[in-house]
């Protein structure tokens, strides 16, 4: 790796046994894909987030006050990788590659305890503060960061949105058995007025690199055709998160892990999801549905039979990346726990970062002082 002209720090090998946080390029990064594929196989939460081809996406698509960076630890091979991003300013905090707009939860690689606890030395050992919105709260990356950076500065952490799934069994092949009577009412009603709608087709594919145009650009119009398209946040209208997915689709494509999955109504493209099967689970990343078929739920069907199809494939879970909304508590009470990590080292840079984050959260805690004194 080289080291750039402003780096941060050059932390010592002999030290922390760690690399220096550095600005990348994609060569750069592509050099790490052996050693990163290999340390994401062996995590024990083997999210999509972690995989080499989430951070050259969001590498590709980063915002232009965003430095990508990472620390590492060990030479030959790399033992441990933190996926970290710098934005312009002294006093800005390091974050999670790509975090600020996608908003998923991330975690570092590593092969073990002690490998772990160096990177999280070396992060530390930055000076810089540190701001990781959302990791996952049994992580052990929380416990070494708290350590490492409550020997230097302050620690703060905070709940974060969690992450809801399905814990899968072949009793999943017939998902309404696992909602209440009210909702099973609702969805014999939804088919039945989508059958008088047209016919009702579903396709759950594995797109080839052939294929794989046509059907994502079908995937995006249908979200956009939907409260997304309204509300300015569906991809086609989002040109880094939509170019995001767009490389991503790609990525996961030519590994044979992306799902696209479509409900058809008279042979019109009703709901979609965009998906993917990787690590014995099926990763919901998006869904969307058209206006025009509103009246019959089809994002409801469609995921009736996206969990039956990742029930009868074998997988273990079903899992809803995101965050909680009503509509999933119908499907599922069990979720995994997420945190926000904020990390301030003593001296000039982590006092501004701190005072800076205070100042941000002030006038949501004073909204809600001046509600508790208006219930009075």
């Amino acid at each position: 790796m080289r080291q750039s002209s402003d780096s941060l720090l050059v932390v010592s090998p002999e030290a922390a046994q760690a690399g220096n946080p550095v600005a990348l390029d994609v060569v750069e990064l592509d050099a790490l894909e052996t050693a990163w594929t290999t340390l994401a196989a062996g995590a024990a939460w083997a999210s999509p987030t972690m995989h080499h081809g989430w951070a050259r996406c969001c590498l590709e698509t980063g915002g232009p006050d965003e430095k990508p960076a990472l620390v590492t630890v060990g030479g030959a091979p790399i033992r441990a990788i933190a996926p970290l991003v710098r934005h312009r300013g002294w006093a800005r905090p390091l974050e999670f590659l790509g975090q600020a707009a996608l908003a998923e939860p991330m975690d570092f690689l590593y092969g073990g305890a002690d490998d772990l606890a160096a990177l999280a030395d070396a992060v530390a050992a930055t000076g810089r503060p540190l701001r990781l919105g959302r990791i996952w709260a049994e992580s052990p990356t929380v416990a070494a960061l708290t350590r490492a950076y409550g020997k230097v500065g302050v620690v703060r952490r905070r709940p974060a949105p969690d992450c809801p799934w399905i814990p899968l069994d072949r009793s999943w092949e017939t998902p309404e058995r696992h909602v209440n009577s009210g909702r099973r009412s609702d969805l014999r009603r939804a088919r039945r007025i989508a059958d008088g709608m047209g016919r009702v087709s579903v396709q759950i594919v594995a797109p080839s690199a052939a294929d794989l145009v046509p059907l994502l650009d079908e995937a995006l119009a249908v979200e956009a055709m939907g409260w997304k398209g309204r509300d300015g946040t569906a991809l086609l209208l989002d040109q880094r998160r939509g170019g995001f997915f767009r490389r991503w689709a790609a990525a996961a494509c030519d590994k044979g892990i992306l799902r696209l999955c479509f409900l058809r109504i008279g042979g019109q493209p009703a709901a979609m999801q965009l998906a993917l099967e990787s690590g014995g689970r099926f990763w919901l990343l998006k869904i969307g549905y058209s206006d025009v078929f509103a009246r019959c739920s089809p994002g409801l069907l469609l995921m009736v039979e996206s969990i039956a199809y990742a029930a009868r494939s074998g997988l273990d879970s079903y899992e809803f990346l995101g965050t909680p909304e009503p509509w999933i508590g119908s499907w599922t009470v069990h979720a995994r726990s997420c945190v926000s990590l904020s990390a301030y080292p003593f001296g000039a840079a982590g006092l501004s970062a701190l005072a800076r984050d205070a100042l941000r959260a002030a006038p949501a805690k004073l909204a809600g002082v001046f509600k508790k004194m208006a219930a009075a």
